[in-house]
């Protein structure tokens, strides 16, 4: 059972990022051929993270307090919910208003699945079985990749409605496998309550359940104000990772490559991220979670210096070698991390968080550096990101140490 909950947990990762490539990746390939312009899918974008950033916390306060829906029925109705604007998508054929909402939306909801999918490893754990999250969220790393690579051939070739033709099957596929997952979870936690009830009757001593206390969001503030100190860190941290995902053709450009150039170093930069989520399990049985946070804060503030000193293409390759040890070490040790330090009713408030800092630290990276690309030049937003990225670092590195955790580590 644990393989199938595994198994199927990575599915969910693989088809969450599927969407999220068409959705987010290919807004700009669907919407110019509606008729927008730059600067008006750049306003979708933007408006779609921060209609986000408001939804994400409500959504978590929810999964985390509601006895009637689980944490999976919300994926569900949000998947289905998603999939229904889509729909949209196939019959209008120009820039309007209602399209752009729905673009706006679209970006807004998939953005606030990511917690809740994050959260979901610990929610599967209480089946008695461990998931381990490197190597599912590899699959989605995987998943994304593979996509992207035929899914610009595609539109080329047969239109941009394939786009949200992918979206569709992408969504399908993430609905299918929430619900096989929901039946292998219920299944499991079924056998493990059998078990418990069987040990009880023989022991004659049953376990008296702890009650988990229930909080709102002011009361998560007032508890966690380090680890929003830590998520400040985590912002300035993540402004050069959105700086390298939003402006790579322009970092290339400014030390004499092309557009190729800049598919192939996001390429890497996504198969990168692989072996380190892979190994991740391995590593974090002899390396603390704050340690990993830190070494990952460090690495990224080396990759965004190394291409601010880049005087070729070839250096921008070298400096994606950091990806290895920033991004993909990052991720699982912040999911693991708040689960560490967070109460059952905080869990996923505290992803959530996580999720909103990212995407803020994305939306002000978005249009700070083109403001400074258009006033100043790519050398110039090169230069600012880095300060701003050892800052983040740095505040990390410090206020990550006052971090109590909650549950000790064998």
């Amino acid at each position: 059972m644990g393989k199938i909950l595994n198994t199927e947990y990575g599915g969910i990762h693989a088809t969450y990022w599927m969407a999220f490539a068409v959705i987010l990746n290919f807004a700009s390939v669907f919407l110019l051929d509606r008729g927008y312009t730059n600067s008006q899918i750049g306003l979708i974008l933007a408006a779609g993270s921060v209609v986000a950033v408001f939804l994400q916390p409500f959504i978590a306060d929810l999964a985390d307090r509601s006895k009637k829906i689980t944490l999976i029925g919300i994926t569900q109705i949000i998947t289905i919910l998603i999939m229904v604007m889509m729909l949209f998508c196939f019959v209008m054929t120009g820039a309007s208003i209602a399209l752009s909402v729905i673009f706006v939306m679209m970006i807004a909801w998939n953005t606030a699945l990511q917690p809740l999918f994050n959260s979901l490893t610990f929610k599967l754990e209480e089946s008695g079985y461990k998931i381990n999250f490197g190597v599912t969220r590899a699959m989605g790393s995987l998943a994304f990749s593979a996509l992207c690579a035929v899914l610009g051939t595609w539109a080329e070739r047969y239109g941009t409605i394939v786009v949200p033709l992918a979206g569709e099957i992408s969504l399908l596929l993430l609905l299918i496998t929430l619900v096989l997952i929901k039946h292998h979870f219920n299944k499991a936690c079924q056998l493990k309550a059998e078990i418990q009830k069987t040990d009880q009757e023989v022991n004659l001593s049953p376990d008296i359940p702890v009650q988990q206390e229930e909080i709102n969001l002011i009361q998560f503030i007032k508890r966690n104000k380090i680890f929003l100190v830590v998520n400040l860190g985590v912002a300035g941290i993540f402004f050069s990772n959105a700086i390298f995902n939003s402006f790579m053709l322009q970092i290339v450009e400014n030390v004499g490559g092309t557009s190729e150039d800049m598919g192939r170093i996001l390429s890497v930069m996504a198969f990168l991220e692989i072996p380190p989520l892979f190994l991740f399990e391995r590593v974090h049985r002899r390396v603390s979670n704050k340690r990993l946070l830190q070494l990952g804060a460090i690495c990224f503030a080396l990759k965004i210096l190394c291409a601010t000193l880049a005087g070729s293409v070839t250096m921008v390759y070298v400096a994606q070698l950091f990806q290895l040890t920033s991004f993909g070490i990052f991720l699982p040790a912040m999911v693991s991390f708040i689960d560490e330090i967070m109460d059952k009713g905080e869990a996923v408030k505290g992803q959530a968080l996580y999720t909103i800092v990212t995407t803020v630290a994305t939306i002000f990276a978005s249009l700070a550096g083109g403001v400074m690309l258009d006033v100043k030049g790519a050398s110039t937003m090169l230069v600012v990101s880095t300060l701003i990225t050892g800052l983040g670092a740095l505040l990390l590195c410090i206020s990550i140490e006052r971090v109590k955790t909650k549950i000790i580590r064998i």
